[in-house]
């Protein structure tokens, strides 16, 4: 961004990157475009645009081009392909890169891994679960990865990185959507192992991604193929709710950071609480590496604890029925404090060995930490502990 004095900090992408002022009418605000497609300069810019010979304005359906730009510029990345919602970029990222009879090797995930892509012929192998915010060392991981000459893909909500914007992104529960981020570092024509870029593409009528578009082939070819294919698309107002909300950003999540340490230090001295599970707390597993990977003092805004009790699932539920403050829902990042038991609902479609090896047992409460008062969250927790114990 060299119309800056300096280089612009992360705090100042937030807010400025991928922007011009609107020629048209000079609006500092971005404004919505609520158009399905765009008029053509003449019968050859079209025929160039649709050959991916220029870049331009085809449908508003594959494009959301102020915000992809901000994603990218955050994540230092090449480029972004915005999408419907985060499952969505999970899926065009998996399917952009596999074909049927192929592995990948994932955390514990959800259906998509585990029911959904099986059904295409690409099967999944399981490395550690991830229940209870574990964090891997993702530096080690992306050695072993660029060793074997394959890509590393992040789920960066809670190489290359897919996030589900509708959580901190958006941060108001307004919006569902997703976003891919193209680190434009990944060598596809070394690596030998994905054809689908080096070789000539059906669609486009022998154009060969890798020399086409070089260190944002990725981007491309899911922007290109599978976007325009299976047509999970980000409507313009969405995109503009995500831009309000990236605005905030880093205020609203150092306030969920500093909330959530607050909750967990408390709920961990609560009689009636046998364990919390929070990446801040020194009894967290992955706490050390947290110190190493993430910000001074950030260690997110999601947290989990169980309560005591012979019937340990009657008691949680009775918690969750007792907040006042909190809402019960599933989403998480919102700007309110959100709580749900996730045996009976977002994980009640396995077994009872498949939630004790996915981490989830019958007493775990999970909390999404808003950016309320602390002190209002926590006399929240401790009155609805309260009426459980009676």
């Amino acid at each position: 961004m060299s119309k800056f004095h300096k280089e612009p900090e992360f705090d100042t992408l937030q807010l400025h990157a991928g922007q011009e002022v609107d020629p048209t009418t000079n609006a500092r605000v971005t404004p919505i475009y609520a158009t399905t497609s765009y008029v053509f300069d003449s019968a050859d810019h079209a025929a160039d645009l649709f050959a991916l010979r220029a870049f331009g304005n085809l449908y508003s359906r594959t494009m959301s081009d102020v915000f992809e730009k901000r994603m990218a510029a955050l994540e230092g990345g090449a480029a972004s392909v915005a999408v419907a919602s985060g499952h969505s970029a999970q899926f065009l990222a998996i399917a952009c890169l596999t074909r049927p009879g192929q592995n990948i090797v994932a955390s514990h995930g959800a259906n998509a891994l585990t029911v959904t892509f099986p059904t295409f012929g690409i099967k999944v192998k399981f490395s550690i679960a991830n229940p209870k915010y574990t964090l891997f060392d993702i530096p080690a991981l992306a050695k072993v990865a660029h060793a074997a000459n394959i890509p590393l893909i992040v789920d960066n909500t809670f190489g290359m990185a897919v996030q589900s914007a509708s959580k901190w992104i958006g941060g108001h529960g307004t919006t569902i959507g997703g976003v891919i981020i193209d680190s434009g570092k990944f060598d596809w024509a070394a690596s030998g192992k994905f054809p689908m870029f080096t070789e000539p593409a059906e669609g486009y009528h022998g154009l060969r991604f890798t020399e086409a578009f070089g260190a944002v082939a990725f981007a491309l070819k899911v922007r290109a193929e599978l976007l325009r294919d299976v047509g999970p698309a980000l409507n313009p107002f969405a995109a503009f709710l995500f831009l309000q909300g990236l605005e905030t950003l880093s205020l609203r999540a150092q306030r969920h950071c500093d909330n959530a340490l607050a909750l967990a230090g408390y709920l961990e001295s609560h009689p009636s609480v046998a364990w919390v599970s929070y990446l801040g707390l020194p009894s967290h597993s992955s706490h050390a590496i947290a110190q190493t990977l993430l910000k001074p003092n950030a260690f997110g805004g999601v947290l989990s604890f169980g309560v005591r009790g012979a019937a340990a699932a009657a008691v949680a539920m009775k918690v969750i029925d007792n907040l006042k403050l909190a809402s019960h829902l599933a989403n998480v990042g919102d700007a309110k404090t959100l709580v749900i038991h996730p045996a009976s609902t977002t994980h009640s479609q396995l077994s009872e060995e498949e939630q004790a090896s996915a981490g989830v047992t019958p007493d775990m409460i999970r909390v999404s930490v808003g950016i309320e008062d602390v002190s209002d969250i926590i006399a929240d927790f401790e009155a609805a502990l309260k009426i459980a114990d009676a």
